[in-house]
């Protein structure tokens, strides 16, 4: 489930952190591919909504990845560490460990397109390699990294 940005109020369509977490919800997806480009999600956006997820106890699946364009160029590291910057390597080492990455290149869903092992590899072990420069190799280690493509 994904929730708001706002901790509070009369925002029709969106469920706050507290309230998914009434429901008995443990985790909320944040960062998907079709929020960010049908609903204008931006990196400020999902951090707000990080902060409000994370201290209302949830658990959070972070989304990111490239567009076929940002891969066909060769950015697709960039993209994914400019996504990661943005909205959760502000988090404390331990607010991090409530944070599960998915790797979701855009270009391979419902397209028939599909990442090759060794692209879907390489961008796994370049996740890790950035969440370990942020906050150590045992956190690294640590992290949940899923493909979804």
């Amino acid at each position: 489930e994904n929730c708001a940005d706002k901790a509070k109020g009369a925002f029709t369509g969106e469920v706050s952190a507290e309230m998914v977490k009434s429901t008995g919800a443990q985790y909320v997806i944040l960062g998907h591919s079709e929020r960010r480009q049908y609903y204008g999600e931006t990196a400020e956006i999902l951090k707000e909504k990080v902060e409000l997820a994370l201290a209302n106890g949830l658990k959070v699946i972070f989304c990111c990845g490239e567009t076929l364009e940002e891969r066909e160029a060769e950015k697709q590291n960039e993209v994914v560490k400019a996504e990661l910057e943005g909205s959760v390597f502000h988090l404390s080492a331990d607010a991090w460990k409530n944070i599960i990455l998915a790797y979701e290149p855009i270009w391979a869903i419902g397209t028939g397109k599909t990442a090759t092992s060794d692209q879907a590899e390489e961008m796994l072990a370049y996740i890790r390699s950035i969440v370990a420069e942020k906050y150590g190799n045992e956190a690294a280690e640590e992290t949940s990294i899923l493909y979804g493509g």
